[in-house]
Formats: structure tokens, C-alpha cells, sequence
């Protein structure tokens, strides 16, 4: 019955999606305002349908419906409840289904809070959401369906990936998804603004809250990303420069272009053209991410699937659009706005060269992440580039990136006050001593062990951070939101530096009662137990840690076995702090009671995520400050 059900409101879906794409088209090109206003009921409509297709599937996963393929594939009776909900979108049917979920969420919702805009606008970016997820529903009905029926029905389930069996899964991937997704609310809007020929700081304020929701959703999905594989994959790092970690960068670091391109737009008139180009560009991204994890053009651990027909359907998708966004603007911006002059040394030159550091950090991941893929395509052989190349390209560009987030806010528009300039340098010496603090703290200050531009990094990064933290607060609370935003960039690149460059592991071998050190550490292991867990056996393996003979901590990994799928998997045990984690990977058992193991000392990796959460918290602060339009338009 499931099965009818979700295939029916799929249907319905594809439905309302196309009608919303057709309908107000009508309107709008005879100047109908009747059809035109049957773009927010179809709106909702297109929503309500794509969340009941969603929870029909939840429910099919969470009654163990075996008769329905995908569920059979990625559920199993002995999953616990959380995880079989979270499966929902841990197979590739789902998670197309839950993008488009959240397109459909993102339309319902600008088709609410802006039933009183303009009405062509909304009417026209209505019908563009509308196309785009007309395109989406068709793909899942045709290549993607979820609601694929199995004769006859499996007896029991395969099991969900052991790797997904994780909180990260329940959390990290639709914060992903709405972040990625809602960039289609920009890409419409600034689309309808092309065909309308409607530019003026009205659009601009009407842009930025959305552009801000998804830039934040998409942030604090990175961040619970880079925790994921921090703590999961057993790997020890928290970025490795992998070609899925690289498909949510890239936008990511274009919307924060974006974001500056319109708020110089709202303020002063100007930077139009990067307005719109990097709205095209930031969706294109996000599409461009969704054929990556789903294509198979591109190997990778969070990858969903092989399939050379999905992955054409999607490219397919991803060119309709970016041509489509590409043309439209080629034919449609030819008569630019009004030139305003602006000196050198003023907030409009500093967010230029931002927008510029952010397009070339951009386009320096583009081509690492698909140079190898390009390169074997040709037919050249086959190459791979890895972290060495990111880190020399692209941390120069931090540091520049850094010296302007310093200087920026002191900034006026149109000129720059030189006694705010110098209040800033006052923070310089603290942040120098405080860097030589951590180094000393880390080995003793031998700077040998470190590059030039790390240390640049952390000087500014520190300065950064107390410049930005002493400023007045109380007379700028309109700012607080970029505040935060800065405060949490500059402690990522703290504790991203100190962790890459002073983190230590050692591999050993270790029976009951052996003792091992690792930076000033005595890590003792105690000994293991079997046990039992709802889906797969477990070897727990126990250690207390101490630092000149004092107890630091108790740490407990384990090595699990799944069954049904036959896979082992480690879970990682970890001492965590505010300044340093200590972190253990159980490996293979060599005898009775031996076991190996990888002992890490983390520092200040920590301040990495705490540092992404507070950019997180930054955008939806500066979104809801930027939530209600104001009365006058500056041009």
C-alpha cells in the first residue's frame, strides 16, 4: 500500500511542479493576474505533496516495508529506529528525494513570506523554482525512484552502510542539502530580475536573507561534514581534500563572495555584474555538487553510486540551467547601471579584492578536483592531485584574505579613516606574543617545523580575533552577525594551523598493562571485552591516559563487526578538550590479547568547529537582522 501511495503523490509532485512551471507562465506572458497568482497555492501545493512523498517513505524504512527495494537495500529489522529514519536519505533514491525535498521547502517558503512582493517577480521566480523542480521530479520518477517495488519482497534487509550508522548521518546531510538547494531561490530571483529588467536595492535586500540562510545551512553542514570524518573514518584528519569535501566548498566560498558583492550593491549601486554572475555560478555549483556524489565520474568515500544514465540525466540538468542562467544574462545585461567612482582605499576596493581572492580560491579547487578526471578522460594516463597542491595555492590566499578582513570593517564607503586603521594595528603585539605562545607551548618555539605561511596564518589569524572581539559591540549591533562570523573564520584557522602542523600519532602494538607516551602522554591500555550491539558484535578495548602521573582521562575504541553486511568497522575513542583531543583507532587483533593501535594528540582542533559554528551563527543572526526590507531604496 506504501508503495501506491508514494508512487501517487511522486506523481502528484511531478504534477504541481510542472504546473507551477506553466500556469503563471501564461499569466505573466499574457498579463493574466489571475494565473499569475496561482503560483503560491501551487507552491505550497508542489510542498505539501514532495513532504508527504518523503514521510511515506520514512514510514515504509521505519515498518520495515521489505517489499519496497530501496528499503531492502538500506534498512534491515535489527537497524534502531533513529538510523532507519535516517536511511531516508543514506541510499542515493533518498537523498534525491530529500533534495528535492528541500527545494520544495525553499519554494513554499518564499512563496509565503513574499505573497505581497512585486508580483511578476515573484510570479517569474516562482515559475523558474518550478522548472527547476519540475527537471528534479522527473529524474526521481524516471531513473530515481524510490518507490521501486521488489518481487518478491526480501525477507529481511541488507543493512544500512556501517559507515552511516552515525548521529552525523542524521544531521549532516539535510543541513547540506537545504544549503545547497536554497541558492535556487537566488538563481530564480536574479533570473526574474534579468527578464524584468528590475535592479535596485530593493532586489538586493530581497536577495541577501535567503542567500544568508542557505550560506549558513551550508556552513554548519561542512563543519558537521569535517566532524564526521574526523571522528568516523578513523583517519585522524578533518579535511582531506576529497573531491565530495571539494563539491560543497565550492559554492560555499562563491556565496561568501556573494554575500559581499550584495551588500556593496545595497550600499552603493555598484558590483551588479558580480551580483549576478555569482548567483549563476553558486547554483551552478551546487548542481555540479549533485552530479559528483551521484555520477560516479569521480571516486570518493561519501560518493552515493555508479551509474552512467543518472549521471548524463544530471549533467544534462546542470548545463540546462547554467547555460540557460548564462545566456540570459549575456542578453539581458547588456546596459549596465549608473558607474559610481569609489577611491581605492575605501570598503568598496577591500570587498572587490575579496570577491576576486574568493573566485580564485574557487577556481584553484575546480581544477584539483577535476584536473585527474579530465586528464584520464583525454586519455594522458592518470594523475591525481592531493593536498600539497590545495596548501600551496590556496593558504597564501587565506593570509591575504585575513589582512582584509582586519582592515575592511575600519573602512568607510567612498573613503577610509586612518585613525580607525591604526586603532586596529593596536592588537598586533598581543597577537604576535600570543603566537609565540602556542608555539612554545606546542615544541619549545622551533619554528623550523613550521612554514612562513603558517605562521602568518596564526599571527593574523589572532589578530583577527581580538581586533574583532574588542571592537565596539554595543553601537553596531547590525554588524554583530558579520562579527561573529569573522570572530569564528579567524578561531577555524587557529585551530586548523596548530592542529595540521603540531599533531603527533604514533602506531604501536600493545598487550594489557602495556604503557606507551605520546607528547608528554602515558597512555595505558587496560584490556577488552566482547560485546553486543543491535546490529553487530564489538571488540571494546579500554585505556587510561595520565600526564606526569596525574589521571588525565579514560578512552574507550572498539572494532565492530556487522553481519549482514559482513563489514568491519573501528570506533574511534576519544578524550576531547578545549585545547588538545587524545585520540585512539583500534586496528587488528595479532593474538589473544594484542591488539594494534594509532594514538593521536590533537591541538586546538577543537577551536576548528567551535570556530565554524559561530560563522553559522553569524549568518542566521545577519539574516534575521537583514529579515525586514527597509522603505527607501539607495541605488
Amino acid at each position: 500500500m506504501v508503495v501506491e501511495l508514494g508512487f501517487i503523490s511522486l506523481l502528484l509532485v511531478v504534477v504541481f511542479a510542472g504546473c507551477l512551471a506553466l500556469l503563471p507562465t501564461y499569466g505573466v506572458w499574457r498579463n493574466k493576474p489571475f494565473f499569475m497568482q496561482l503560483a503560491q497555492p501551487l507552491s505550497l501545493l508542489y510542498t505539501l505533496f514532495t513532504t508527504i512523498t518523503l514521510a511515506l517513505l520514512a514510514y515504509a524504512l521505519a515498518t520495515n516495508d521489505f517489499s519496497i527495494e530501496y528499503v531492502a537495500q538500506h534498512s534491515n529489522s535489527k537497524l534502531p529506529l533513529f538510523y532507519q529514519l535516517a536511511a531516508t536519505w543514506g541510499g542515493h533514491e533518498g537523498s534525491m528525494l530529500f533534495w528535492l525535498f528541500a527545494l520544495s521547502l525553499w519554494t513554499g517558503l518564499f512563496a509565503w513570506f513574499n505573497r505581497h512582493t512585486d508580483l511578476r517577480l515573484m510570479t517569474i521566480t516562482l515559475i523558474i523554482m518550478g522548472l527547476i523542480g519540475f527537471c528534479f521530479a522527473l529524474f526521481i520518477l524516471f531513473l530515481s525512484n524510490p518507490f521501486q517495488r521488489l518481487i518478491p519482497a526480501a525477507i529481511e534487509g541488507r543493512d544500512l552502510n556501517p559507515m552511516l550508522q552515525d548521529i552525523g548521518l542524521i544531521v549532516h546531510p539535510p543541513l547540506l542539502y537545504l544549503g545547497y538547494v536554497g541558492f535556487a531561490i537566488n538563481f530564480a530571483l536574479i533570473c526574474a530580475a534579468l527578464l524584468l529588467q528590475q535592479f535596485n536595492a530593493a532586489l538586493a535586500r530581497l536577495c541577501r536573507p535567503w542567500v544568508l540562510a542557505s550560506w549558513a545551512f551550508l556552513t554548519i553542514g561542512i563543519v558537521l561534514g569535517s566532524w564526521w570524518a574526523y571522528y568516523e573514518l578513523g583517519w585522524g584528519g578533518w579535511w582531506f581534500w576529497d573531491p565530495v569535501e571539494n563539491a560543497s566548498l565550492m559554492p560555499w566560498l562563491l556565496a561568501t563572495a556573494l554575500l559581499h558583492g550584495l551588500i556593496v550593491y545595497e550600499k552603493r549601486g555598484i558590483f551588479i555584474y558580480w551580483v549576478m554572475l555569482l548567483s549563476i555560478f553558486t547554483f551552478a555549483l551546487s548542481l555540479l555538487g549533485t552530479f559528483i556524489v551521484r555520477s560516479g565520474a569521480i571516486a570518493s568515500v561519501h560518493a552515493f553510486t555508479i551509474d552512467p544514465q543518472r549521471g548524463q540525466a544530471l549533467l544534462a540538468i546542470f548545463f540546462l540551467f547554467t547555460i540557460g542562467g548564462l545566456i540570459l544574462f549575456a542578453l539581458r545585461a547588456s546596459n549596465p547601471p549608473s558607474i559610481v567612482r569609489f577611491q581605492w582605499l575605501a570598503k568598496e576596493s577591500a570587498l572587490l579584492i575579496t570577491n576576486i581572492l574568493f573566485s580564485l580560491a574557487t577556481l584553484i579547487v575546480f581544477v584539483g578536483t577535476f584536473y585527474p578526471m579530465i586528464f584520464t578522460m583525454m586519455g594522458w594516463g592518470s594523475i591525481s592531485v592531493g593536498t600539497p597542491y590545495f596548501n600551496r595555492l590556496f593558504l597564501p590566499l587565506l593570509v591575504v584574505l585575513l589582512i582584509l578582513m582586519l582592515f575592511a570593517p575600519q573602512w568607510s564607503w567612498q573613503q577610509t579613516s586612518f585613525t580607525r586603521l591604526r586603532r586596529a594595528s593596536y592588537w598586533l603585539l598581543p597577537a604576535l606574543l600570543l603566537t609565540l605562545l602556542q608555539i612554545w607551548q606546542q615544541q619549545g618555539l622551533q619554528f623550523s617545523d613550521i612554514s612562513v605561511v603558517a605562521i602568518c596564518l596564526l599571527i593574523f589569524a589572532w589578530w583577527l580575533l581580538l581586533n574583532t572581539l574588542f571592537a565596539r559591540w554595543i553601537k553596531d549591533i547590525k554588524q554583530w552577525g558579520m562579527r561573529l562570523a569573522h570572530i569564528g573564520l579567524a578561531m577555524s584557522v587557529i585551530g586548523g594551523t596548530i592542529s595540521n602542523f603540531y599533531a603527533e600519532e604514533i602506531s604501536v602494538k600493545m598487550k594489557a598493562g602495556d604503557t606507551q607516551t605520546l607528547h608528554q602522554y602515558q597512555f595505558t591500555y587496560l584490556g577488552y571485552r566482547n560485546e553486543i550491539g543491535p546490529n553487530y558484535t564489538a571488540e571494546r578495548t579500554f585505556f587510561t591516559v595520565q600526564r606526569n602521573n596525574k589521571h588525565i582521562a579514560q578512552i574507550s575504541a572498539e572494532r565492530r563487526f556487522y553481519d549482514v553486511r559482513t563489514m568491519n568497522m573501528s570506533e574511534v575513542g576519544i578524550a576531547w578538550g578545549w585545547f588538545e583531543d587524545l585520540y585512539i583507532v583500534m586496528g587488528n587483533k595479532l593474538s589473544s590479547d594484542e591488539f594494534t593501535f594509532r594514538l593521536h594528540y590533537k591541538p586546538y582542533i577543537r577551536w576548528l568547529w567551535l570556530g565554524g559554528l559561530l560563522i553559522m551563527l553569524g549568518g542566521f543572526l545577519a539574516m534575521w537582522s537583514a529579515r525586514k526590507p527597509k522603505t527607501k531604496d539607495k541605488q
